[in-house]
C-alpha cells in the first residue's frame, strides 16, 4: 500500500474451506478520512464476469443450457449477419462479435457505442458486422457478457442481479453484495480513485491523487456492475468450491480452458481468466486494475485483495501473498500470467526505456527455453488495452509483432492500440499489414473504412 499509494484496501484468505485471515486498512474516503472496515464494499468490475461465468454454469447443471448451443436459440432477436457463436464462444471472448463498448481514451471503464443510452447501443451493436469468425481470434468483449445476461434472464425468468442474489449470494451467506456504479448510491462503499495522468506503482510519487468513476448500463452489469466486500467474495468462494454452487464436474469445466477453432488453448475458462500450470494452477477474477482474487484449486488456497484505487493493480502482487504459504507460488502466475509472462512482466517493468524485443531477447539469452506465447501476449496486450493501460499495451503489441511478424490477429491488435491512442496513420499501416496476411479480416476492412483508408493496399 505504501509502495503503490493504495488509499483503501481489504484481503481475506481461504485455506481448507475457512477463511483464516481478513484484514480492512487505510481510508474509504480520503475527503472525509473515513476508514475502511471488513464490511466496506470495493467495486469488483470486470471480475464480475467471474460470477456471470457459475451462473452460466449453473444453468448447464440444471440441463437448462448447453455450453456448445449456438446463443441465437435463446435470444430473440439475433442478428442474422452474426451468424453461429456458441454460449462457450461468448464465455472465452472467442466470438468475433462487435463490441457494444468503446475503447475508452485515457483511464476509465469506456462508453457505450451509438447514442450513449442502453436502447441505442444495443440497436447500433447489431447492425454491426462480425469482426472474425467463431473461434479465430481473441478479442475482450463487453457484448458477450451482455449477451449472458440476456440468456440468464430468459432461461431463469428472473432478472440477472435477482437471480445472483437468490443463487450465489443467499445459499454462501454473502449478503452485502450490490449492483451498482458510480451514479447509484451504495450504503458503506468505499469512493474510488486514481493518480493523474495515469500514474501506476512507483510513477504515483507526486502525482494528484484524483476521483474515479465508473459507469454500467444495467445491461452491462453482468460483465462489470457489482460491488461487495473482501469477505463476500471468500464466502462465495468457499461455496463455490464445497458444492454449494456448483458440483465437481460443473466446477472443473468452469475451470477448464476454452479452445480456438485450431484446437490451441484460450486463456480463459468459463468468464475465469486462467492461468494453466501444472502444479499449481490458477483461475483468477480481476477487474478495473483495483481488484483481484486468485483460487489455487490444487494447493486449497484462495486470496482476495480488492482496492479503491483504479491502478492498483493487486493481480500483480498476489502472488507474494501466496507465497506466504508456498514459497514457490512467489513465482508463479504473478500478474494473472504464466510464469514465463510474469517473469517478463517485471522485466519490462524494471527497464521501460529499453525496446521490449531486447528486453525478451537477453530473457531469452539468460534461458534458452524462454518463450510467451503469441496468444497469451496478445490476451495480455488486450486485456491491457481495454483498461486503458494504452502506452503498456502498445509495448506489449509491438513486441508481437516482432516475435510473430505474420500473425494477422497480432497486427490486428496493435492497429486497436495506435487507433486508442489517435495515431491513425500507425493504424491504418497496421490493419493494411494483418489483411494483407488475412484477408477474410472483416475486423480490419471496418476499421480501415472507418479511418478512411478504405481497402488500399
Amino acid at each position: 500500500m505504501k509502495r503503490r499509494r493504495i488509499p483503501g484496501l481489504q484481503i481475506a484468505i481461504v485455506r481448507h474451506g475457512h477463511i483464516v485471515f481478513d484484514g480492512a486498512y487505510g481510508t474509504a474516503d480520503a475527503e472525509t478520512g473515513i476508514p475502511v472496515t471488513r464490511n466496506s464494499l470495493f467495486t469488483l468490475n470486470s471480475s464480475t464476469k467471474s460470477f456471470t461465468g457459475v451462473a452460466i454454469m449453473q444453468l448447464v447443471q440444471a440441463g437448462k443450457l448447453s455450453l456448445d448451443a449456438p446463443a441465437s436459440t435463446y435470444i430473440d432477436d439475433w442478428p442474422a449477419q452474426w451468424g453461429t457463436v456458441s454460449i462457450r464462444q461468448l464465455l472465452t471472448h472467442l466470438s468475433g462479435l462487435p463490441d457494444v463498448l468503446e475503447q475508452p481514451k485515457g483511464q476509465g471503464t469506456g462508453s457505450l457505442i451509438g447514442d450513449g443510452d442502453e436502447t441505442s447501443a444495443w440497436m447500433t451493436v447489431k447492425a454491426r458486422p462480425v469482426e472474425a469468425a467463431p473461434g479465430t481470434r481473441f478479442r475482450y468483449n463487453q457484448t458477450n457478457y451482455v449477451l449472458l445476461g440476456k440468456i440468464i434472464d430468459k432461461l431463469s425468468g428472473t432478472p440477472f442481479t435477482r437471480y445472483m442474489k437468490t443463487h450465489e449470494f443467499d445459499p454462501v451467506g454473502a449478503s452485502h453484495f450490490a449492483f451498482g456504479d458510480t451514479r447509484d448510491v451504495i450504503s458503506g462503499r468505499a469512493r474510488i480513485y486514481r493518480y493523474a495522468n495515469g500514474a501506476i506503482d512507483g510513477s504515483t510519487r507526486g502525482a494528484a491523487l484524483e476521483h474515479a468513476f465508473d459507469e454500467f448500463a444495467p445491461f452491462m452489469r453482468t460483465a462489470g456492475g457489482l460491488n461487495g466486500s473482501a469477505t463476500d467474495v471468500a464466502w462465495w468462494l468457499i461455496g463455490l468450491q464445497n458444492g454449494t454452487l456448483l458440483d465437481r464436474a460443473s466446477l472443473a469445466t468452469m475451470w477448464t480452458p476454452g479452445r480456438y477453432a485450431d484446437g490451441k488453448p484460450t486463456q480463459w475458462g468459463m468468464g475465469w481468466p486462467l492461468r494453466p500450470d501444472t502444479r499449481h494452477p490458477v483461475a483468477t477474477g480481476i477487474g478495473g486494475r483495483r481488484s483481484a482474487f486468485f483460487v489455487y484449486p490444487k494447493d486449497d488456497l484462495a486470496i482476495v485483495v480488492l482496492t479503491n484505487l483504479a491502478g492498483a493493480n493487486p493481480e500483480e502482487f498476489i502472488a507474494e501473498i501466496a507465497g506466504s504459504f508456498y514459497p514457490e507460488l512467489r513465482l508463479v502466475n504473478g500478474g494473472g500470467l504464466s510464469p514465463a509472462a510474469n517473469k517478463l512482466r517485471v522485466a519490462l517493468a524494471a527497464a521501460p526505456a529499453v525496446a521490449p524485443e531486447a528486453t525478451y531477447a537477453g530473457l531469452q539469452r539468460a534461458d534458452a527455453g524462454f518463450v510467451v506465447s503469441e496468444d497469451e501476449l496478445n490476451d495480455w496486450g488486450g486485456r491491457l488495452l481495454s483498461a486503458g493501460m494504452q502506452d503498456d499495451a502498445l509495448r506489449i503489441f509491438l513486441l508481437n509483432t516482432c516475435l510473430h511478424p505474420d500473425g494477422a490477429n497480432t497486427w490486428d491488435s496493435l492497429a486497436e492500440a495506435h487507433e486508442a491512442r489517435h495515431e491513425p496513420a500507425e493504424a491504418i499501416a497496421a490493419y493494411r499489414r494483418s489483411l494483407h496476411l488475412d484477408e477474410s479480416n472483416d475486423h480490419a476492412k471496418a476499421h480501415l473504412k472507418l479511418l478512411g483508408a478504405g481497402m488500399a493496399n
